[in-house]
């Protein structure tokens, strides 16, 4: 669970990088904000290029119905483009990548 007075942070495995995630960012986003690069396309929740797994912690998202299916929610897939971290969590996301700093 994250602190009160800092935002969410986000670990990228199997890369093992990290980074805040703030509630006015989705994860997609954030990731961007700290170089690292994500798989994305559409970046609305309907291509699904994005979809990871979460291996801890809580999402919620900033449409109404994402492109996951029932089964795919309960198995922990997430579309980073249109979520938004409420704790601290784990991502598996092997195509992520560190981009050098800007």
């Amino acid at each position: 669970m994250s602190a009160p007075d800092r935002p969410p942070v986000i670990r990228v495995e199997p890369l093992g990088a990290s980074f805040e995630a703030p509630d006015s960012l989705t994860i997609l986003e954030a990731a961007a904000f700290a170089n690292l690069r994500l798989p994305r396309s559409c970046r609305n929740g309907t291509c699904r290029a994005c979809l990871c797994r979460i291996k801890s912690g809580q999402v919620r998202y900033s449409i109404e119905w994402p492109g996951v299916s029932r089964e795919e929610k309960a198995e922990g897939y997430i579309l980073p483009c249109v979520a938004i971290a409420e704790t601290d969590l784990v991502i598996e996301v092997p195509d992520a990548v560190l981009l050098p700093a800007r």
